[in-house]
């Protein structure tokens, strides 16, 4: 007999859904804790089929549930929605298609990583929201200077040693000065941090077989 789990999954629980040779049975909600996993794991046959859509912790969900079951799909949301025809959406709803679509052979799937790409790809994040929150920052910077009609930084960056030498010399109100401050700290701090994820990312670029292919 056999057996595909849908499970629509949010932040804190997931709706189930089993499809079992033809029909849909509601199995209730589960927490999307790893012990309650586990234990929803261990209910489920060698055989299964668990699908679940490509959520922010659907790869975690993947990665507890891969051992009890044949094989876990991770299924394309968009496509998804533009397959299904329901007009009526429910959690319930959301998990029976995704059970249904996969049983039928219609489930578009998603090309999931391996553990180590995935690693990869969470350091780049990282590096991309450091980059985002200094330059944030730095317009917050421009931000002061503009409201208070100082000229245009005479140097290349307003933030080397020149930069600031010539920051630190404008009259400024004192809550502006102590702001701008604040930020310049914030972005030593911040240089600190992306010093450490760019040698990391090298590293694993040095060490990386088709990187070096690459290059």
């Amino acid at each position: 007999m056999r057996r595909v789990i849908g499970i629509d999954v949010h932040r804190t629980f997931g709706e189930v859904v089993f499809w079992e040779d033809g029909r849909l049975r509601h199995a209730g909600r589960i927490d999307m804790t790893r012990t309650a996993l586990e234990g929803f794991g261990k209910t489920l046959l060698a055989s299964d089929e668990v699908v679940v859509e490509a959520t922010a912790n659907s790869m975690a969900v993947s990665r507890v549930l891969a051992p009890f079951v044949a094989r876990v799909i991770i299924a394309n949301p968009l496509q998804v929605k533009a397959i299904s025809q329901a007009h009526v959406k429910t959690d319930k709803i959301d998990a029976g298609t995704l059970a249904s679509l996969q049983a039928a052979g219609y489930l578009p799937q998603i090309w999931t990583p391996d553990a180590e790409t995935e690693r990869k790809r969470r350091l780049v994040a990282r590096r991309y929201q450091v980059v985002r929150h200094r330059t944030r920052l730095k317009n917050e910077v421009h931000s002061i200077l503009h409201a208070h009609l100082i000229p245009k930084c005479p140097h290349a960056d307003l933030f080397n040693a020149r930069g600031r030498a010539w920051l630190g010399a404008q009259q400024l109100p004192h809550d502006e000065r102590a702001a701008i401050d604040r930020h310049v700290r914030e972005l030593d701090r911040l240089a600190e941090d992306l010093a450490l994820l760019d040698r990391e990312i090298a590293q694993d670029a040095i060490d990386d077989l088709a990187v070096n292919r690459l290059m």
